[in-house]
């Protein structure tokens, strides 16, 4: 008897499995999801069919990828990086497509036929790719900036991409093959639907959301996020068009909102798990026979795919000024296919644009070019060494950027990590005019402090080089300020050898590890026991006759000594999740005044902060650091604001200084 459960709980163990492997080798779990689709698909083990009921669940995923675009979406971002976006990454999709339509042509295949495959084939993963320079620490490199550039790029193009697709698709079934005019009303569509939703939708989301989160309940706010999502991908689909498109469009709406935040935690869960499925069904679409009977045409696809874009890429990278090590990193980090490559394929081979006896090499030369992606990475920095010197020729550009930081510092203070304890640290050194810098591998934060015109820079502080590059031989005192005892113990060692004398105090979360500290060379190891050891001591002295005023003076005045320059945090990406309750403390957010922007030539004052309860704590102009504005400080374009509020509370005051 058939249990319509049995499907759903094989897809569930079949897929925990295959991602804990994964993950235990330390690779990317998408890996693993299409593993999992390929051992249980109709072509393998048979356990469950290529329904029509399956890949409309996993294309929830792609909705919700894309809707996760549409939040990311920002247009300061793109402005900042709009070279490399728009110039590097334009010019990667276009030759790419353009030199598969080519080899398409040759082996004698339809145009349309090029066309998908290069558009699918010019796609690189961003989930791949952004994890492992994460782990590496590379995302704020040179090479970092370039990848991370172009992936942003591959995103927007998908969106092209999927609204011509249906177009190329009516042309192959219908008779007059008049594929301009099927193009011309495929934009019209878009247009049409661009413009309802992105002139009404923006009237309407705003306040929408203010009734919705009025009546705070979380499960009411997560219903409305997935009646928006799924709603708007269903008006998009009406139209012809997709709802992936649909669900960009909603993303890019809620962005403009102060609730993207809330909205992006929330929708994480739905995203991954749906995006999980997805490539489970990629997987079940590979038939291993066709991969063996064809071995030999996917082997060559895959190298092909390979060679070309490490060589377009790279050589972009190039002309684009970068020097050839970081050309060749660029390259290699791009080299496979991604993910928004499988939803065109997906979406031609429903459509009938590619035949089952293409779709199939290219899907498994694609899916073993993610495979291998990681090793492609680990084994570009090899060739780099053999080609371009040691591993302090290639990182020299960080070090530089570190070292002109330190270059007249005397006496400082390195800190290692920038989390809350480092800034609250740095504040008290910055109020008793002592130099500091701070080292940190969170790009996100840094490039939030830094813009406020803080003394931090990026750099992995367990590294021997970069410890040198900020003057450790010139420091006063080394701080650790985060409870890390791996790293710890190697910034120890390094001190150790370079310079003993040195006093360094560093953290930890108990009392485990403070003697292995202190052999290691720590001078003081401070535990998180401090709140612990107020409660205990407050209880203690009542009941030694110690009056309940004179122990609350007490305490009271302990913690004003420690936590009174505790004026909000600079959140990274790095940062654990939150609570409802860790989401209403406050937290620092710096914003840059640009071109357009409606709080130009304003006084803070006409603007008006205070009234959604943010605080400006410093307007930085001209790389001059202001730390006391008024409410008669006038700004300008290309001044950075720090302000200081609630996550929902900044997001609203950044609407209201760029767009009023």
């Amino acid at each position: 008897m058939f249990n319509p459960l049995q499907p759903v709980l094989i897809l569930l163990a079949v897929s925990v499995l295959a991602v804990v492997v994964f993950r235990l080798l330390r690779l990317p779990p998408m890996l693993g999801y299409l593993l999992a689709g390929v051992s249980i698909g109709p072509y393998a083990l048979g356990w469950i069919a290529d329904s029509d009921e399956t890949r409309h669940l996993a294309e929830f995923g792609v909705v919700f990828l894309m809707f996760s675009v549409g939040l990311e979406f920002s247009l300061p971002k793109l402005i900042t990086m709009k070279r490399i976006v728009f110039g590097f990454g334009t010019a990667q999709v276009a030759i790419c497509i353009l030199l598969v339509m080519a080899i398409a042509w040759m082996l004698a295949l339809d145009w349309r036929t090029g066309l998908v495959l290069g558009g699918a084939l010019a796609m690189s993963s961003t989930a791949i790719v952004s994890k492992i320079l994460a782990e590496r620490a590379e995302l704020n490199s040179t090479h970092g900036r370039q990848v991370i550039g172009v992936l942003l790029f591959q995103d927007l193009a998908v969106i092209p991409l999927l609204i011509v697709m249906p177009a190329l698709a009516a042309e192959i079934d219908s008779e007059t093959n008049d594929f301009s005019l099927m193009l011309t009303v495929a934009l019209l569509k878009v247009a049409a639907v661009l413009t309802f939703l992105l002139f009404f939708g923006q009237k309407l989301m705003r306040p929408w959301f203010h009734l919705v989160a009025r009546q705070k309940s979380s499960e009411l706010f997560v219903l409305n996020v997935l009646l928006i999502t799924l709603g708007i991908a269903w008006l998009t689909e009406l139209a012809g068009l997709s709802m992936a498109l649909g669900a960009f469009l909603a993303g890019m709406l809620i962005s403009e909102t102060e609730y993207r935040y809330q909205v992006e935690d929330d929708i994480k869960p739905f995203r991954d798990i749906l995006l999980g499925l997805f490539f489970v069904t990629i997987g079940m679409l590979l038939d291993m026979q066709v991969v063996i009977e064809n071995f030999l045409w996917i082997f060559a696809i895959l190298a092909a795919l390979i060679v070309l874009k490490i060589v377009v890429i790279g050589g972009l990278s190039r002309l684009f000024g970068a020097d050839a090590n970081v050309a060749i990193r660029t390259g290699m980090n791009l080299a496979q296919a991604g993910e928004f490559g499988f939803i065109l394929l997906a979406q031609a081979g429903e459509s009938g644009l590619i035949e089952n006896s293409i779709l199939q090499p290219v899907l498994a030369a694609m899916v073993l070019s993610m495979f291998i992606a990681p090793f492609i990475i680990e084994y570009s920095e090899s060739m780099i060494h053999r080609l371009y010197g040691s591993d302090w020729m290639c990182r020299a550009m960080q070090i530089t950027s570190i070292a002109a930081q330190t270059m007249v510092s005397q006496n400082h203070v390195i800190i290692c990590g920038y989390g809350r304890s480092g800034q609250s640290m740095a504040r008290i050194l910055e109020q008793e005019s002592i130099s500091f810098i701070a080292l940190d591998l969170d790009p996100q934060r840094i490039r939030e402090a830094a813009g406020a015109g803080e003394a931090v820079v990026y750099g992995d502080a367990a590294r021997r080089e970069v410890l040198i590059a900020a003057g450790l031989m010139r420091a006063k005192v080394l701080v650790v300020s985060y409870a890390d005892t791996v790293s710890t113990l190697k910034i120890l060692k390094h001190v150790q050898e370079l310079r003993p004398e040195l006093s360094v105090v560093v953290r930890t979360r108990d009392d485990s590890d403070i003697d292995i500290l202190k052999e290691a060379g720590a001078t003081e190891v401070v535990a998180e026991i401090m709140e612990g050891s107020l409660m205990l001591a407050s209880h203690a002295l009542m009941f030694v006759d110690i009056s309940t005023g004179r122990i609350l003076r007490r305490i009271r005045k302990i913690r004003e000594q420690r936590y009174s320059l505790l004026r909000g945090f600079y959140y990274g990406v790095t940062d654990g999740a939150e609570d409802n309750s860790e989401k209403l403390l406050p937290r620092l957010l710096t914003i840059t005044i640009i071109q357009g922007a409606a709080a130009i030539h304003k006084t803070l004052g006409d603007i008006d902060l205070a009234s959604l309860d943010v605080e400006v704590t410093a307007v930085r102009r001209r790389n001059i650091r202001g730390l006391l504005p008024t409410g008669e400080t006038r700004l300008e374009l290309g001044d950075v604001i720090v302000l200081r509020g609630t996550q929902e509370n900044l997001a609203a005051a950044e609407i209201k200084l760029i767009q009023g």
